[in-house]
């Protein structure tokens, strides 16, 4: 574990874990990133960026936070343990996440300003024909991020994108978990959408939703996945679709570049392309995973785009900033 890295760590310092805005990880100096894979299987994972600052959590809270993102790390680096790949691996991390009413996505997702819970996500391989599979506008998908993964791998399914009912249809036809509606009903998302309304005379008013979710890992083939789901913005207009299941806006993964999964702003991701940007910088101008996924989010800054990526490369060298007041997230590493 890098010994610059202010953080929670657990588990004999096998895996680090971030909160809020007074939690750095710097990896600035190029030499860190080396061409050979000294690091080998790596998984990193967020649970959101937006407005989170230490002094409006309580104790409680914050470990709550730490153990979730704990069981989602230590569930994702099972797979790779085990000799697993990296889609399994970053699935079965963002359901944790998309299970726990801490975050939004899944069971914690936020309303709409029609008081509806509408789900998306997005799942990308970074093998040279880009797999991907997205969904959106979900109402009864208990996990969108194993609808996502199914529509990458179904050989039968020639769409990247499936939204709304016939999103639905396709996951009933597969299997896939279905629940009622009042499934993502939480007390403490009902509580914020209805002081929003309260607030803002039905305005939505904070351009960042907490607690989006996303993963991105390496195996040891060197495959990079990325997972990225979420209930989108708090009161958002009904039938809204943010960056989340837009590819190269939320999530990306090149192989030869890096893997990303994005949380912030949704509208500033869709027209900066962010995800996919980070990639690019790699690609076009030889910048390593830190130096461009640092340049991203600091060209969103200066735009106004409250935002936060985690970045991966096939070498395991990992890249987590962010330009908010705060953002979960964490990593761990077979080889640590």
């Amino acid at each position: 574990m890098p010994k610059n890295v202010g953080c929670f760590s657990y588990l004999n310092d096998f895996y680090t874990l971030l909160l809020g805005v007074d939690d750095e990880f710097n990896e600035k100096s190029s030499s860190r990133f080396s061409k050979v894979n000294n690091y080998g299987p790596t998984i990193v994972i967020h649970g959101g960026a937006g407005t989170i600052a230490r002094k409006d959590l309580s104790e409680e809270l914050q470990n709550e936070y730490r153990d979730a993102l704990k069981e989602s790390l230590i569930a994702g680096n099972k797979i790779l343990l085990s000799g697993g790949n990296s889609i399994d691996a970053v699935e079965v991390a963002v359901r944790v996440m998309e299970d726990c009413p801490l975050f939004n996505a899944g069971k914690g997702s936020v309303f709409t300003i029609g008081g509806k819970n509408e789900l998306e996500s997005s799942f990308m391989i970074g093998t040279p024909n880009h797999p991907a599979g997205a969904s959106t506008l979900l109402h009864t998908v208990k996990n969108p991020i194993t609808l996502a993964k199914t529509l990458l791998l179904d050989p039968e399914n020639p769409h990247v994108f499936l939204g709304g009912i016939e999103a639905e249809e396709y996951a009933k036809k597969k299997g896939l978990e279905i629940v009622d509606p009042c499934y993502f009903w939480t007390k403490r998302r009902w509580q914020q959408h209805l002081e929003e309304l309260n607030k803002n005379n039905n305005k939505v008013d904070s351009p960042y939703p907490m607690g989006t979710v996303g993963a991105v890992a390496v195996d040891k083939d060197g495959i990079i996945a990325s997972a990225t789901s979420t209930g989108g913005m708090n009161n958002k207009k009904d039938g809204r679709i943010g960056d989340t299941p837009l590819i190269g806006s939320g999530t990306w993964a090149d192989n030869e570049t890096c893997g990303v999964s994005g949380t912030g702003n949704g509208e500033f991701f869709i027209r900066y392309g962010i995800a996919q940007d980070v990639s690019s910088r790699m690609r076009y101008l030889a910048e390593n995973v830190n130096e461009a996924a640092n340049a991203v989010i600091e060209n969103m800054r200066k735009v106004g785009g409250g935002a936060g990526v985690i970045a991966l490369d096939k070498y395991g060298n990992v890249a987590m900033p962010f330009n908010t007041t705060g953002m979960y997230r964490g990593y761990i590493r077979v080889s640590e």
